[in-house]
């Protein structure tokens, strides 16, 4: 047995899903038949193309459809005029008397299904069902996790910007700090520069062997 896709539907399987429908319905077959037959040909379950049909493809094709019933139809006006036997007729009469009719919101309008049929649908749609929670589920985990991942991550960003202001705070600080103290450096060094010319301008004497002062040059 094939597996079973879980994978999004693609414009071909689409295509497939709504050829062989079309042709179970203008051949008198029941949609379920036509499903199950499409699950085997893409790898689904007949439960998924169900719901496939119903809620997506049939849409598109209602023209398609309608050709359909008419052509099932005159071809069953066909067979009621064409002879049949007496073993031939209470074949029919067992056959359609063993079948269940299904309502038209399900999705299978004017078809006959057997009971079999319905309860192995039942069984499929249930799988299908279960699996979609499962992945739901698995889903909804998995955003929570990226959610709470996201939050962390925010909280690790507001950290490393305060940090970040406070590194740039505590350069302006020393920046600031430095500023002045080159300022305070080139002062004193003026003063110390003015200090040693006054030293130089101011005239200088000494005693000679008389006691009298003199002058250096």
């Amino acid at each position: 047995m094939s597996a079973i896709r879980q994978d999004a539907w693609s414009d071909e399987d689409d295509l497939i899903l709504a050829e062989l429908t079309l042709r179970h319905i203008r051949e008198g077959s029941t949609q379920l038949s036509a499903f199950e037959e499409v699950g085997e040909r893409i790898g689904r379950t007949a439960a998924a193309c169900g719901f496939r049909w119903n809620s997506f493809v049939r849409k598109k094709y209602e023209a398609a459809i309608q050709i359909a019933k008419a052509q099932r139809q005159k071809r069953t006006q066909q067979k009621k005029h064409a002879p049949v036997s007496i073993s031939g007729a209470s074949s029919i009469g067992l056959l359609e008397s063993s079948e269940l009719a299904v309502n038209k919101n399900e999705g299978f309008t004017e078809e006959t299904l057997s009971i079999d049929a319905v309860i192995r649908f039942l069984r499929q749609w249930k799988t299908t069902y279960q699996d979609m929670n499962r992945h739901i589920k698995s889903l909804e985990k998995e955003l929570q996790e990226k959610e709470e991942e996201l939050d962390r991550l925010g909280r690790e960003n507001n950290k490393l910007n305060k940090q970040v202001n406070e590194v740039e705070t505590d350069y302006r600080v020393v920046n600031d700090d430095y500023k002045a103290l080159i300022q305070i450096m080139d002062r004193a060094r003026k003063m110390a520069f003015l200090v040693e010319e006054e030293e130089e301008e101011k005239p200088r004497f000494k005693m000679d062997a008389n006691g009298n002062l003199e002058r250096v040059e």
